[in-house]
């Protein structure tokens, strides 16, 4: 297996508590609280390192909270770069309303990092970087990372001949193309990226090989919710519908489709079966509550559910 590198700039340690109803001016008494490492690559590499990579994971963290996040990490066994970084690293948390089922996200902006300590991030990714490995590099960015920041790590990925497999949406997606091994938007993302929302899976495939025809990607995985997913590449592009789960919780599903959609390539496997990999992996991870993702005894019971179609010139599926 080709070894795998994520990079998360704006980390978090993800609180995730219940409670009867919300309602505004009460107490509201909650329940037991459920604390996971977050932050894209960070969950990226939680689980890639269940289904049996052993990634190494690069992120800044200070404070109380990156002490947390760090020790959290090393609980489940995954290799860690810790940046040190004067502010403490940020929290975010998810409310379960179990009278209705509806789930509330409240993300935090996270510490500004100083010029030197993203210099820093930088520098490790660089010192950590090996030829035809993968680097996933995933999330929001901090206050006081600059808008190239994507492209930078694009650069250095390039030039070290690493396969940067790219998560991020709007202005910061648009900055990095060029090159890039992979990039996985969701259909909205997707959307306001080539200017308007293709409907259909005939106009998803054509907007995504225009865009690796035009050297921005190698390919493009689409993900479509409920729906599924779409991945495209220069040979080809196959679709994938997701088996119908009950949703626990909706956190880390695209993290964990992102995982294991790497961790099936960087094992050389045909795209078809990373696909199908990464939507169960996807599915899987709504099982579990708060940030739980995916595990790998959910995603082997799913696996055989997933279907890969092989789209042609002419596919009009929806």
């Amino acid at each position: 297996m080709r070894p795998i590198l994520t990079l998360t700039m704006n980390p978090a340690v993800d609180i995730c508590v219940s409670v009867d109803r919300i309602e505004p001016q009460h107490k509201l008494r909650c329940g037991v609280p459920r604390r996971d490492p977050g932050g894209g690559g960070i969950n990226v590499a939680r689980v890639a390192r269940r289904l049996g990579a052993d990634p190494v994971a690069i992120y800044p963290a200070g404070g109380p909270t990156g002490t947390l996040l760090d020790r959290e990490l090393s609980a489940e066994g995954v290799r860690r770069i810790l940046v040190p970084i004067a502010g403490d690293t940020r929290e975010d948390f998810t409310v379960d309303e179990r009278s209705t089922g509806r789930q509330y996200r409240f993300v935090l902006p996270g510490p500004e990092l100083t010029a030197g300590e993203i210099a820093a991030c930088l520098e490790a990714l660089e010192k950590h970087l090996v030829g035809d490995g993968f680097v996933v590099a995933s999330g929001s960015l901090p206050p006081g990372a600059p808008a190239d920041f994507y492209a930078q790590v694009g650069r250095l990925c390039a030039a070290a001949g690493a396969r940067l497999a790219l998560d991020c949406a709007g202005p910061l997606l648009r900055r990095a193309l060029g090159g890039l091994f992979l990039i996985k938007p969701s259909l909205r993302e997707f959307s306001e990226l080539v200017g308007g929302e293709p409907r259909g899976l005939a106009a998803c495939r054509a907007a995504a090989q225009q865009l690796i025809a035009s050297g921005g990607a190698e390919f493009v995985a689409l993900t479509l919710g409920a729906d599924g997913a779409l991945l495209a590449g220069k040979t080809g592009a196959w679709f994938a519908a997701a088996p119908a789960v009950t949703a626990a919780s909706t956190v880390g599903a695209g993290d964990s489709f992102l995982a294991a959609l790497v961790v099936s390539l960087a094992r050389n496997e045909p795209e078809e079966e990373a696909l199908a990999l990464a939507v169960a992996a996807g599915s899987a991870a709504l099982l579990s509550p708060g940030t739980g993702l995916c595990s790998a005894e959910n995603l082997n019971a799913l696996r055989p559910m997933v279907r890969v179609e092989r789209l042609g010139q002419d596919e009009r599926g929806t």
